[in-house]
């Protein structure tokens, strides 16, 4: 009997003493996600000093213009935290110099054929032949009828394993293109970098930010040396204004339009990753910056990875 209750003492107490040490466990991480979580609401701020600044600098010079050589836009800030104890990565990344995947539709509802075509341009530069924009654009429009035979509604997707429908609303962000039908992973990667999901509509591509594909894609007869040369040339002097940026020699005789097109970003992605007490918490932040100069954040996502990818700059100074 006395063996038996020791037994039984010793069953109950390791039982409780596990129980305790997960409740610890449980509690430490949860202290350091709250840790975490408040220094990257502070990088966010950080983050919005910066671009309250480029406003103002602007304002200043009566030029509203956002371009790939500013300095926010090149480098990424390393900011200590409590002498040592921590370090906050901070990058602001750019996304109106991308193709908005929401523009695939106007306001009415109505297919956008510019940026139906500029997608299908990017496409085919990027050499991905088993997505076609009547997919994609099959995935946001309200009505369950396939815009033409490359494009997929309900009857395709609830075939597949497991099954799913189309959204039939406006993209909430980027990854969803993985459902997109016949999206392969490689096709997703290669794709990715050059679109972004607003929540808006009718959103111009800064020029001053894209990418020398994404350039090219703006007509069918323009060359990729065009497209560099064009890239070189506002590295020495950002667009001040579309016009200036359709007078280039690159675009003579194209008919190029203004439309669609702007020099200046309004949403941002601010990625914070923050190293504290031997724990890691990362951040991304979308922010929409409004023509009076505030700012509204319209959403959190703490899932992201490979945050930090340009060249870093330490900022000095005590959280």
């Amino acid at each position: 009997m006395v063996l038996l209750a020791m037994a039984l003492v010793v069953t109950l107490v390791g039982g409780m003493t596990h129980h305790q040490a997960l409740r610890v466990y449980k509690a430490t991480h949860q202290m350091a996600r709250i840790q975490g979580q408040g220094i990257a609401y502070g990088a966010e701020a950080f983050a919005k000093q910066i671009l309250r600044q480029d406003y103002d600098e602007d304002q200043e010079e009566n030029l509203f213009v956002d371009s790939a050589e500013e300095v926010w836009a090149q480098y990424s800030a390393v900011v200590p935290v409590e002498q040592g104890r921590g370090v906050v990565e901070v990058q602001i990344n750019d996304l109106g110099g991308r193709l908005n995947l929401n523009n695939l539709l106007a306001a009415t509802g109505e297919v956008n054929e510019q940026a139906r075509q500029r997608l299908d341009r990017l496409l085919t530069l990027l050499e991905i032949q088993s997505v076609r924009p009547a997919g994609v654009i099959d995935w946001i429009d309200s009505n369950r009828q396939t815009v033409n035979a490359y494009g997929a509604e309900d009857g395709d997707y609830l075939v597949m394993d497991p099954p799913y429908r189309a959204a039939n609303q406006p993209f909430a962000d980027v990854s969803e293109l993985r459902l997109i039908e016949g999206m392969t992973e490689k096709a997703y990667q290669a794709l990715a970098p050059y679109v972004t999901a607003l929540p808006v509509s009718g959103t111009g591509i800064n020029v001053n930010m894209a990418a020398p594909l994404l350039i090219q894609s703006l007509h069918p007869n323009l060359t990729a040396s065009q497209a560099e040369s064009v890239v070189q040339q506002r590295a020495d002097s950002p667009f001040e204004n579309i016009e200036e940026f359709l007078a280039l020699p690159e675009f003579a005789g194209l008919g190029l339009k203004a439309d669609g097109l702007a020099v200046r970003t309004r949403f941002f992605d601010v990625a914070s990753r923050v190293t504290y007490n031997d724990n890691t918490y990362r951040l991304v932040t979308r922010m929409y910056r409004a023509q009076d100069g505030s700012f509204s954040v319209l959403g959190r996502d703490e899932g992201q990875r490979n945050l930090i990818t340009k060249e870093r700059f330490s900022v000095s100074g005590e959280g």
